[in-house]
């Protein structure tokens, strides 16, 4: 392996880990939003919002450092992914956008339908969110059409393959079952009661999701599986994935619900990796030619440029990483409101 190629994999393997952690982080504070409406009470709302509200800035910040790294890291995927996904991207930020301004604007005012509309808001674009990116996901997994100059030629209509929309839902899925726990975590009283009880529902909804994704991957996406037939030490990922999610409902019976929340970012995090392996080498793969692929040894920037990148990485990662840690020792503990509260 060639000098350039190992940094090319080293920086494969730093885009992966931001793009984890923001899923991870921001996964649970989306299933929150999208949980939100369940909860009938005021009361309710406000804790589950200020359950997230110290951190769910700060976790987006894993999302703009993911955003960087493919765009410093590889030029050329960037490229195709955001022209390809233009639309997506725009409904996404818009999503992000509403979201935050719903956070920020749902307790300014005590009129009951100020609240309802901002509460809506908040849940529509938390739904929305989550559901985009899954459904990016699934399209990178499937691929896109892409031409001799390695540009997306498809329209809207092309990422709502069936398939796709199939690993948004899961998506979806995921992130309900990670909110509710995190909220469990949080709470105590009524509402900790409460989402104790829709926690194995939202398990059983996100394992009928993920059977019926990993079926249909078999079934239309075999490329997904050639890494692990190739190496099939890597099957304990998906064993992994399996204890981690069987894990939750058990440290929830035994009252740890720390461990349970543990266990679900343990089962995001190998999800993520069987993601990585089974694309690997393809960043965006061309569905109609394979040798249109954009791979990480072709669309990635010169050595010299991936070693300043590195270089400053080494130094943003630890700081991101310590900031998030601090956030969240911070704030550690049960929700209590007060006259600070959303």
């Amino acid at each position: 392996m060639s000098e350039l190629e190992i940094f090319q994999l080293i920086w494969y393997v730093v885009v992966v880990i931001l793009i984890t952690g923001y899923v991870i982080l921001d996964g649970f504070d989306l299933g929150v939003g999208m949980l939100h409406l369940f909860s009938k009470k005021d009361e309710e709302r406000r804790m589950m919002l200020n359950s997230i509200g110290p951190v769910w800035d700060g976790n987006e910040v894993w999302l703009v450092s993911a955003g960087g790294a493919l765009f410093a890291g590889f030029p050329i995927a960037y490229a195709t992914i955001t022209s390809g996904f233009y639309d997506a991207v725009m409904i996404f930020l818009s999503g992000i956008i509403f979201r935050a301004v719903a956070i920020e604007f749902r307790s300014k005012r005590p009129m009951a339908w100020w609240r309802w509309m901002w509460d809506i808001l908040f849940s529509l674009a938390s739904l929305v969110i989550a559901l985009g990116l899954g459904v990016v996901l699934g399209n990178l997994i499937r691929g896109l059409p892409l031409d001799q100059h390695q540009e997306f030629t498809g329209n809207f209509g092309t990422y709502l393959h069936p398939y796709c929309l199939l690993i948004g839902l899961t998506a979806v899925a995921l992130f309900c079952m990670h909110g509710s726990i995190y909220i469990v975590m949080k709470t105590e009283g009524e509402l900790h009661d409460k989402m104790r009880e829709w926690i194995n529902p939202a398990i059983i909804f996100f394992i009928i999701c993920y059977v019926s994704s990993t079926m249909a991957t078999l079934i239309y996406e075999p490329h997904m599986v050639e890494v692990v037939k190739n190496h099939p030490s890597l099957f304990v990922l998906a064993l992994a994935t399996m204890l981690a999610i069987a894990n939750i409902p058990r440290e929830i019976h035994h009252n740890r619900d720390g461990f349970a929340f543990l266990s679900s970012c343990v089962a995001i995090a190998c999800l993520m990796a069987l993601f990585a392996f089974g694309t690997f080498p393809n960043l965006v793969r061309a569905v109609n030619d394979p040798s249109l692929s954009i791979t990480l040894w072709n669309g990635s920037s010169t050595i010299k440029t991936l070693k300043v990148l590195l270089t400053i990485t080494a130094i943003g990662i630890p700081l991101v990483a310590s900031y998030t840690f601090g956030i969240y020792y911070i704030f550690h503990g049960k929700v209590k409101l007060d006259s600070t509260s959303y």
